[in-house]
């Protein structure tokens, strides 16, 4: 009874192979299979047919055979094609890409760099050796898995009793120095560096905290507000003399645009005076400037070009310079913008009043705001940290500790807080951070407005974002070495100097790039060869992708880039580890300075609210925008000429990339799922960048 039932349920789910062939040549014709076939289609030879079935066609079967060969065929196609498509790609990188070793322009010693790259093919090499030799073993029969790394377990299977043949009495001899030598001193960095990293990671937690408690309580600097009457003169209301410096070096690319931008100010023209700060070195770009600034000085500006001849101390000389000027004692506040910088109309009306009847604040600085934040992958991932910056970090210690670090534009200082605490120095380069660090000790307060915006740009090239964050990260270490003893002798509070010390120097600009290159660019790959010294999986994954949600808070748009933020951040963490010792030490290049470049971009809404404030060009300035139209159009075709593209080929993200690769095939042999998984893509990010396929092209 249970027999035709049987036949019945298989009549019912399948009733034949149906297909339709178009066929207009032997070599044009496509397929449509309607209903794959099943195991009985080649049970039953051709005209065998079994009771309440149908006849199959054996052309029928033949069709479906050739169709599912011609997809498996294509498939394998495709993924060949997109190998060697990858494989070209990465060979015309390697042809046509200049290294960084090989480039004059990169702001690091020579020297340094080499030892460095040095340190890191050691590793590589001697992991390569290890990876060799652990195969060996491992097909040799010394298998272990997570459960096998007991001690005790190791001292017997290493008894020279136990131990048959050269190879395997090597291998035990090499079990009993990871063992007793190599395990413990390894166990104890990783301790060191998990402390850390907890530390670190706790204090990003409690920013966190007490930013959603400064939006929960609305707490924010609140400016007194008057009436004013800009038509009839001040109106009575506070319209202090402003000086606004513009500091710029061979940026042809975004001088119209920034000098358009302060000249637009609202704010009394009788009671601001506008520096142009050139610094360029190319005849050119001093002419383009010096015509401008002739442009908007004949439009009614209160502007002057400021040129200087010794051009001594970057920046901070340059504004140090400005400030030497005798007509400054008549100004009582700075803005400071730089080259790239795109202030609102409403900025001075929005940061000024707050030094009203405010003695002690010495710094009011505004966020900045990206016009290129959406370009490309880089810009988006830079956009995530600095949302967290001002957000988060900034905001908070503005709130609660009146201090925080002199982002270096978008700001204003009153010039008295400028003049008792020294005046800019050109001893380091965050010429910045060192004047707010020092105005701190004399107790000034800073104030940082969340709400008040500046644009600017990211930079779009992974070699002008590199370079960046060189200076960024060894300024602060060289910076902590020439300020300590004053910190110690000050006469601020003793919590006041732990949290410069311990907080704003230490955990923030030296423990994070520490522990971030140490750990999970040397100390993970190093626990796959030596798997006595364990890193657990949650120090490798969950609280670093807790970090990173807490990082992406402030630029909820970027969540989707929350995992190639986080390994974008461990790459990073090479050039950052990098700079931080430069600076620590005092190497050659933590003097360098190298100015970011800037693509001149600016949105469309800005571009057309400059228009329509720029006033109308008088006619006796025809002929002199005319010729800065030709400057600038000859200027273009040659730069369109000679200018090419390049690949830069990053040697030590390179050999990181492969050495990290390296460490994820001996992991598999120890069945560690979670570590083999973040050091394989861990390892392809850093392959991407080693290949510069992140940003644009220099």
């Amino acid at each position: 009874m249970m027999t035709p039932s049987l036949y019945w349920w298989a009549k019912e789910t399948h009733r034949g192979t149906p297909v339709v062939v178009k066929m207009e040549n032997p070599n044009n014709w496509s397929m449509v299979e309607l209903e794959s076939p099943s195991e009985e289609d080649f049970m039953y030879p051709t005209g065998t047919v079994p009771k309440g079935g149908r006849n199959r066609n054996a052309k029928q079967l033949t069709w479906v055979l050739l169709l599912k060969a011609h997809k498996a065929a294509g498939c394998l196609t495709s993924i060949a094609a997109a190998f060697f498509s990858l494989a070209s790609i990465v060979r015309r990188r390697l042809a046509d890409g200049r290294t960084d070793s090989t480039d004059t322009s990169v702001a690091e010693n020579p020297a340094v760099k080499s030892r460095f790259f040095t340190c890191i093919k050691v590793f590589l090499c001697f992991s390569l050796i290890l990876l060799g030799f652990e195969i060996s073993a491992y097909f040799k029969g010394w298998h272990f898995g997570a459960p096998d790394l007991q001690l005790q377990y190791l001292y017997t299977l290493a008894n020279p009793s136990t131990v048959k043949g050269v190879f395997d009495s090597i291998y035990s001899t090499w079990l009993l120095i990871r063992v007793e030598y190599l395990a413990p001193p390894l166990q104890l960095l990783i301790n060191i560096c998990i402390i850390l990293f907890l530390i670190q990671s706790v204090d990003r937690l409690i920013l966190c905290l007490c930013c959603f408690w400064i939006k929960f309580k609305n707490l924010k600097p609140v400016a007194k507000k008057e009436l004013v009457d800009l038509e009839s003169g001040d109106g009575g209301g506070y319209f202090p003399m402003v000086l606004v410096q513009i500091p710029m070096c061979n940026e042809k690319e975004v001088y119209q645009q920034s000098i358009a931008a302060v000249c637009n100010l609202d704010w009394p023209k009788w009671r601001m005076l506008i520096q142009i700060l050139d610094d360029s070195d190319d005849p050119t770009t001093q002419s383009l400037i010096k015509e401008e600034v002739h442009k908007w000085q004949q439009n009614g500006a209160n502007i002057i070009y400021r040129h200087r001849v010794i051009r001594d101390g970057y920046k901070a000389g340059n504004l140090k310079s400005a400030m030497g000027c005798s007509y400054v004692k008549d100004y009582e506040f700075v803005a400071i913008f730089d080259a790239d910088f795109q202030p609102y109309p409403d900025f001075l009306k929005r940061t000024i009043p707050h030094f009203k009847d405010n003695e002690e604040l010495g710094l009011v600085q505004a966020r900045w705001s990206f016009v290129n934040k959406d370009e490309n992958l880089l810009t988006r991932l830079q956009l995530i940290n600095l949302a967290f910056h001002f957000e988060v970090e900034q905001q908070v210690n503005g709130v609660f500790l009146n201090f925080f670090g002199f982002n270096g534009t978008a700001g204003v200082w009153r010039i008295k807080a400028l003049e008792e605490s020294g005046g800019w120095l050109e001893r380091t380069t965050v010429e910045d951070m060192d004047i707010a660090v020092r105005a701190h000790l004399h107790g000034w307060k800073f104030i940082f407005l969340n709400d008040v915006e500046c644009q600017c740009e990211l930079p779009e090239s992974y070699e002008a974002y590199r370079k960046q964050q060189h200076r960024w990260h060894s300024g602060p270490m060289q910076l902590f070495r020439l300020c300590f003893p004053t910190i110690i002798r000050s006469k601020i509070s003793i919590w006041k100097k732990a949290n410069i010390i311990f907080l704003f120097f230490l955990l923030r600009k030296l423990v994070l790039p520490f522990y971030s290159f140490t750990l999970f660019c040397i100390i993970l790959p190093m626990t796959m060869f030596i798997p006595e010294a364990t890193l657990p999986s949650w120090v490798v994954c969950y609280i670093p992708a807790a970090m990173s949600f807490l990082n992406i808070l402030p630029a909820p748009k970027s969540f989707p880039f929350i995992v190639p933020y986080l390994l974008f951040e461990n790459t990073m963490s090479v050039t950052k580890f990098n700079a931080m010792i430069s600076g620590l030490f005092q190497l050659g290049s933590a003097y360098e300075w190298v100015v970011t470049k800037k693509s001149g971009r600016s949105s469309e809404g800005d571009l057309v609210s400059l228009v329509d404030r720029q006033p109308t060009p008088q006619r006796g300035n025809s002929e002199a925008n005319l010729d800065e139209m030709r400057v600038e159009m000859k200027q273009q075709e040659e730069r369109d000429i000679r200018k090419k593209k390049h690949n830069r080929i990053y040697t030590k993200e390179l050999a990181l990339a492969f050495l990290l690769l390296t460490a994820s095939v001996r992991s598999l042999m120890s069945a560690q799922g979670i570590h083999f998984y973040f050091l394989l893509f861990q390892g392809v990010s850093f392959l991407l960048v080693g290949l510069d396929l992140v940003g644009e092209q220099v």
